[in-house]
């Protein structure tokens, strides 16, 4: 697992991942950037492990902020967004989300996903982000 150090804090505004605890965020390289979280109780489900909705939105907002970065901080959306689940997580875990930007168009970002728990995975993603054409916004990452 990578050192933690060089992470920013980018759930700095009320909203959906600042109230679940917020998402650290780093550039690894041009086109590879990392995002982490702590899991805590309120993202288990019913058979206390995290619940996979959580997983999405992490994932979501994780792959978002990196789309936004590679596009020079152009506000991003989610056109699609294809997840594998494949491990579990616990409260007190740390979660690792590995982005690798496979292809930038003038208007689409193409880019894949793996996160970790305890160096194994727990889920992967594949998904396409749409770069919205206006003007400078505060709307900043999804974070």
């Amino acid at each position: 697992m990578s050192n933690h150090r060089n992470f920013q804090q980018i759930s700095k505004k009320p909203g959906f991942m600042k109230h679940n605890g917020g998402l650290l965020f780093r550039t690894k390289g041009a086109k590879q950037y990392e995002f982490k979280s702590t899991i805590n109780k309120k993202h288990l489900n019913n058979a206390r492990i995290t619940h996979g909705g959580y997983i999405a939105a992490l994932i979501d907002a994780g792959a978002g902020t990196s789309a936004h970065r590679v596009s020079n901080n152009s506000p991003c959306v989610t056109i699609s967004l294809d997840l594998k689940f494949i491990g579990s997580s616990r409260p007190g875990d740390k979660i690792i989300g590995k982005v690798k930007i496979l292809k930038k168009t003038n208007s689409l970002i193409f880019l894949s996903c793996e996160l970790f728990c305890k160096k194994k995975i727990i889920a992967s993603a594949s998904g396409i982000w749409k770069i919205l054409k206006v003007k400078s916004s505060n709307l900043g990452p999804g974070g």
